[in-house]
């Protein structure tokens, strides 16, 4: 197993893309209804939402590319953390019943990568060589 700790950053680089795509298709679904409408949101979005939209396929890609990654997962972190609390959190304390699962999960796999960096194959990596 000690063998795999070589592989760390690539295994980084692979939970900060494939967290960013699907985080980024929440966006695209409230804001483009691509590749479906969002579940439960309204047709026309109220501020709130637009923004959150923007955030998560802004955001998203941003992340995916491994561009300015520890601030972009910092604010994306603080997100889901509103989210999970706005509207989760009122619906009860179990993550497992309240739907709140994967708004915590964002929230602590972007506040890793903001404490973290991108790992391998990132756009902020090749700046800095």
């Amino acid at each position: 197993m000690e063998r795999l700790s070589g592989y760390a950053p690539q295994a980084q680089a692979l939970l900060r893309i494939m967290s960013a795509l699907a985080f980024m298709e929440h966006g695209l679904m409230k804001q483009f209804h691509f590749p479906a409408a969002q579940p439960g949101a309204p047709e026309t979005l109220p501020p709130i939402l637009l923004v959150a939209a923007w955030l998560e396929i802004v955001g998203g890609g941003l992340l995916a590319l491994g561009f300015q990654t520890r601030i972009v997962a910092f604010i994306l972190s603080g997100q889901m953390a509103v989210a999970y609390f706005m509207a989760h959190f009122p619906q009860g304390f179990w993550p497992a019943l309240n739907g709140g699962e994967g708004a915590l999960l964002y929230t602590f796999i972007f506040l890793f990568l903001a404490c973290a960096g991108p790992g391998a194959w990132s756009v902020d990596g090749m700046r800095k060589k």
